[in-house]
């Protein structure tokens, strides 16, 4: 959803944000970011840092290409918009490095690896580039919060299911103000092993896909009911 400079008030903020969260959501609908997703959501802890560090610069990106949309030119504007995205990821990643330690640590080398991210090229270029700083912090925030909560349930899925915690070591990685996170929900389990390894991160994002999907096909045969139901001669019996 592309809105011209002159055309601000009229953006649908409502489909922006439903547009990130669900219908085209990074990891369920577009099929991005399946690297980091299947890697790190080896509990939930991981999926949340990953996902706020997307989340950030996704944000970052957003805004700085909404402001330099009128002075980039459209020649170079792919180089630019790249080395915007690496210099942001390289801030953050020296950050999580000093402050987040722990957390650096786990989730390593897909950090840096965020730059390859198509889904943030791909939305400060359909959508940053095109749009003014507003609609484009509403895209970043819709789209990374939409990506953010499929890395933490599927994280939290294959945590709870194969150790039965929830959140494991969130006070060790994000710091001790998360510790109230820290939750065991089956003590002294022995846990599925299948489901911390990578086969587990391909099994929780089939059944959540899936999920998805019948969600969507249920919708949708609601909305054909409805409108089945609406007949215009309903309409003309009852406007005479």
């Amino acid at each position: 959803m592309n809105q011209s400079d002159g055309n601000v008030n009229s953006v649908d903020y409502k489909t922006i944000f439903m547009d990130g969260w669900w219908d085209n959501n990074v990891a369920l609908s577009q099929m991005l970011a399946l690297c980091p997703l299947l890697a790190v959501t080896t509990s939930a802890t991981n999926g949340l840092g990953m996902g706020l560090a997307t989340l950030v610069v996704l944000i970052s990106a957003n805004l700085v290409a909404s402001v330099l949309r009128n002075i980039v030119t459209p020649q170079v504007r792919i180089p630019v918009f790249i080395v915007l995205i690496a210099s942001i990821v390289t801030l953050v990643d020296m950050w999580l490095n000093a402050w987040m330690h722990e957390l650096y640590k786990v989730l390593g080398l897909f950090i840096p690896l965020i730059v390859t991210n198509c889904a943030i090229l791909g939305r400060v270029e359909s959508f940053a580039s095109k749009n003014s700083p507003l609609p484009a912090l509403a895209d970043a925030m819709a789209m990374g919060l939409g990506f953010l909560w499929v890395l933490v349930i599927i994280g939290a899925a294959r945590e709870l299911l194969g150790s039965g915690t929830l959140f494991a070591h969130a006070s060790l990685l994000l710091g001790p103000h998360f510790e109230w996170l820290e939750i065991t929900v089956i003590p002294e389990y022995q846990g599925i092993l299948l489901l911390v390894l990578p086969p587990g991160g391909f099994l929780m994002l089939g059944f959540l896909l899936s999920l998805k999907r019948l969600i969507d096909r249920t919708a949708r045969y609601k909305q054909d009911s409805t409108a089945e139901t609406v007949s215009p001669t309903s309409t003309i019996e009852a406007n005479p």
